[in-house]
């Protein structure tokens, strides 16, 4: 234990997802080696975070205005909406180049053990988005007074892309029972199954059994 500010500089870089003690005091010492001004940038850095980052009012996810550029961008079918947990799957689908359509960003997955239910993410504003009547008093009651949007396009397809996990699938459940029954809605789910490259062996038993329901007919 150290004593001071850097023992609490210690304690806040732990605090960070993924930095163990050890790694947040390499952290603080190197803080202490630095130039003054690299400090002061990653001060200012910081508090830009805090103070400057907004989310698109369609799809909320991290814009510098009121609108991202993806739901911006008129190039892209509007009739189309891939449903993220967090911002950064965005990025992840858009590498891939086979996107052209809308996201919606949740802002987490189903958690009851953390707490986290229906009304703690971005669901309302989603239903909203493709023109449904929210179905239960606890999504009413978490719903924007104005629409986060200026024009409601007609949604032909929404694409549930949370990750492959207990949460994730929980989430892709709950929303698949909410949307189904929108006339004309196709509702799909990301594929998963066995990745390229590895070996039958080596491949856990969930994802076998994904692999197998989801068999393409060659």
């Amino acid at each position: 234990m150290f004593e001071g500010p850097l023992q609490d500089l210690i304690d806040e870089l732990s605090r960070l997802p993924g930095v163990g003690p050890k790694s947040a005091q390499r952290i603080a010492f190197h803080l202490l080696t630095v130039d003054p001004e690299d400090v002061t940038r990653l001060q200012s850095a910081l508090g830009a975070v805090r103070d400057g980052v907004a989310f698109c009012r369609i799809c909320c996810n991290i814009s510098r205005e009121a609108v991202c550029r993806i739901c911006a961008d008129s190039g892209r079918d509007r009739g189309l909406i891939c449903v993220v947990e967090e911002p950064k799957d965005i990025q992840v689908i858009e590498r891939t180049g086979e996107f052209n359509g809308r996201y919606h960003v949740l802002g987490g997955a189903l958690d009851p053990l953390a707490n986290v239910g229906p009304k703690n993410l971005n669901i309302s504003p989603l239903l909203q988005r493709i023109g449904g009547v929210l179905p239960d008093r606890e999504l009413a009651d978490s719903t924007p007074e104005e629409p986060r949007f200026d024009d409601a396009p007609e949604i032909t397809e929404v694409i549930l892309a949370t990750d492959p996990n207990t949460e994730g699938e929980a989430t892709a459940s709950y929303l698949a029972r909410l949307l189904r029954d929108f006339p004309g809605l196709t509702i799909s789910r990301l594929a998963s199954g066995m990745p390229l490259g590895g070996d039958l062996e080596f491949v856990d038993e969930l994802t076998l059994s994904r692999a197998l329901s989801g068999r393409l007919t060659l």
